[in-house]
């Protein structure tokens, strides 16, 4: 059976050894190795091999007799034994090709999950333009995993960057057939129309869970897409919520709408994502923006 253990140890000659030593006599066997160096202290994970019967309690249990503390195991698969670097390059191609799955492909580099959890967790979170991602786990993120996942952070934001002009131009701009789209609001509906026509709309609700956390569901037709009138809707949207009493919005879509963050970003809002199976849910907060029509 194949588990993951990470422990820290003091920085000095042959502690590593004594934990090799300890393995051996138990019947553990080494098959999978990285190193976390700190200022006075080393956080090691290894990936090891045990005979049936092994419970993460015996693993935890068996480095701590090598003077390792902070020890955390869990069972894993032989996805673990894939070269780190093959798995980050992996995982940058991911996220190049979707911005968007950048929570989930990055909790599961870490190891970690976008969701609370009920035991006690670590938090590291990252910046994707204004955009605030968390993941969470039991294990401590070292100093180590907190830069590559910044670095990982940094490269969503390029490439976001690079792409926002062809989705963020002026939500007011004529369009091909001569129209400057119009934005009407309905009570808790912001309607885009086009010579008289719907093209989108923003439609603003209550949760009933919590009155100062409103939904907005936002959809633009798809010839009309690509010309900033989601980005514009948005934050109509947004200041329409903030004048019905609400603090935070919540926008969720399929996992594969690839407009949505740069939209978010193009709206020069700050935002919470999250993606957990085929949906994907931004919360942003609106406390800082002005009602619409003031």
């Amino acid at each position: 059976m194949l588990w993951r253990v990470r422990a820290t140890l003091p920085d000095r000659p042959g502690a590593l050894a004594g934990l090799a030593q300890e393995c051996g006599k138990a019947g553990a066997n080494i098959v999978g190795f990285q190193v976390f160096p700190d200022v006075e202290q080393v956080t090691d994970e290894l990936v090891l091999r045990t005979p049936d019967g092994w419970d993460a309690a015996d693993l935890v249990d068996l480095v701590e007799r090598a003077g390792a503390d902070q020890v955390a195991a869990s069972a894993c698969s032989e996805a673990a034994l894939v070269d780190q670097p093959t798995r980050y390059v992996a995982a940058a191609r991911a996220v190049l090709a979707q911005p968007a799955s950048f929570p989930d492909v990055v909790a599961a580099l870490f190891d970690a999950d976008v969701h609370p959890g009920d035991e006690a967790q670590d938090v590291m979170e990252m910046s994707v333009g204004d955009v605030q991602v968390q993941v969470r786990r039991a294990a401590p993120f070292t100093a180590v995993e907190r830069a590559r996942g910044a670095a990982m952070a940094d490269l969503v934001s390029d490439v976001l960057g690079r792409d926002r002009p062809a989705f963020a131009p002026s939500g007011g701009r004529r369009m091909g057939s001569g129209a400057v789209p119009e934005y009407v609001v309905d009570g808790g509906r912001v309607t885009v129309l086009a010579d008289g026509v719907a093209v989108g709309h923003a439609h603003v609700v209550p949760t009933a869970a919590d009155p100062s956390v409103h939904t907005i569901d936002l959809e633009v037709d798809v010839s009309w897409q690509r010309r900033g009138i989601g980005t514009k809707l948005l934050g109509d949207a947004a200041r329409l919520a903030r004048g019905m009493g609400a603090t935070e919005v919540v926008l969720t879509t399929a996992h594969d709408n690839r407009a949505v963050m740069p939209m978010v970003l193009a709206a020069g809002m700050r935002g919470r994502i999250r993606m957990a199976g085929e949906t994907l849910t931004v919360r942003i907060s609106v406390t800082e923006l002005r009602p619409r029509g003031e």
